[in-house]
């Protein structure tokens, strides 16, 4: 091999190890980078953190069903040194009776752990509005939606259709009440009355816990209990809310009320703040986890998006039927139930 030969394989070889060295360093500027933007986003550098004192923000999207996720993270508030006061955010036409009441209690606890206020945004209609009242102070802008208190119960039937079709369906039941209504028959009379002993029994449970909440007598709560909705300044007029107002409102009353310093950060806590739990690298793991598992299964949750929810509710339900989600942050019109 002549001289020549040598020098070109030691320049090639000089070369391969400079390249190995800068893609060496290209990955790790490009892996220091996102670990900064992983960390710069859970608020660490800003000192915005859920492990300093803060605000916590609680939001009460969309319909209400009951969540047990949602109540063990309330839990977790209340137990928290760093939570020096709560703003319950609602923008909920309803939900289920149950998932309503679930709610109001867990937010009732938390009333006696910390300083609770609720902010009506948009909608906080029926449910919404049993969750808004378990605060200690409830605010709501001028226009919000809210009141509809009531409950109802819904059922179709479909007996002309299955005629149509040419089907029909039978059933042997241990009394004529067992499975009633159903959807191939006519409501007998014997099982409305028992679907209206249901409804009015819940109705009353709620009239009083408006009439308890607002410091009403029942008669008055009665009456501004007939499925109606308010916009916020009528329902201030009418004792259902406290002030007219939006979040700043709401710390205004922490501040002053509660004597919660109004710099502190307000801080939204979900359901997925788990992993704030978690050593660093774990949480690391779990946001890319994260990233990739939303970029291949977005499609598949818009797909579960066609079927509104408020449509697979079951039991009583206390909602103000609209079209649209309350989520969708544009006015909403429908009836009241």
């Amino acid at each position: 091999m002549s001289s020549a030969d040598v020098d070109a394989l030691v320049d090639r070889r000089r070369m391969r190890r400079k390249l190995s060295f800068w893609r060496i360093v290209t990955f790790v500027l490009i892996a220091a980078f996102l670990i900064f933007g992983l960390v710069y986003s859970t608020g660490q550098f800003s000192g915005e953190t859920k492990r300093a004192p803060h605000i916590a923000r609680i939001a009460i999207d969309g319909v209400i069903v009951e969540d047990r996720g949602l109540t063990r993270m309330i839990e977790r508030i209340g137990d928290s040194r760093t939570v020096q006061g709560v703003i319950v955010s609602v923008n909920s036409p309803g939900g289920t009776t149950t998932g309503g009441e679930v709610l109001f209690e867990a937010l009732r606890q938390l009333a006696g752990k910390k300083p609770v206020v609720s902010e009506i945004r948009t909608v906080g209609a029926s449910a919404g509005y049993m969750v808004a009242i378990a605060a200690d102070h409830t605010v709501a802008r001028y226009n919000s939606i809210t009141g509809s208190i009531g409950v109802l119960f819904q059922f179709g039937n479909a007996e002309k259709l299955l005629d149509t079709i040419g089907v029909d369906i039978d059933a042997v039941k241990s009394s004529e009440l067992k499975a009633e209504p159903d959807f191939y028959s006519p409501a007998t009379n014997d099982a409305k009355d028992m679907l209206s002993d249901l409804v009015m029994g819940s109705y009353d449970w709620f009239v009083r816990l408006v009439a308890d909440r607002r410091g009403l007598d029942e008669q008055q709560a009665r009456a501004l209990a007939d499925g109606r909705i308010f916009i916020g300044q009528t329902a201030h007029e009418n004792g259902l809310i406290d002030a007219i107002g939006g979040e700043a409102a709401a710390i205004s009353w922490l501040e002053s009320e509660r004597n919660v310093p109004a710099d502190l950060p307000v801080l939204t806590w979900s359901v997925q703040d788990d992993d704030l739990d978690l050593p660093f690298l774990s949480r690391v793991a779990d946001s890319l986890g994260e990233g990739l598992a939303t970029g291949f299964l977005g499609s598949a949750e818009g797909a579960k998006g066609l079927i509104p929810r408020g449509l697979m509710l079951d039991g009583l339900v206390s909602v103000w039927h609209a079209p649209g989600s309350a989520t969708d942050g544009m006015p909403v019109q429908g009836e009241a139930q």
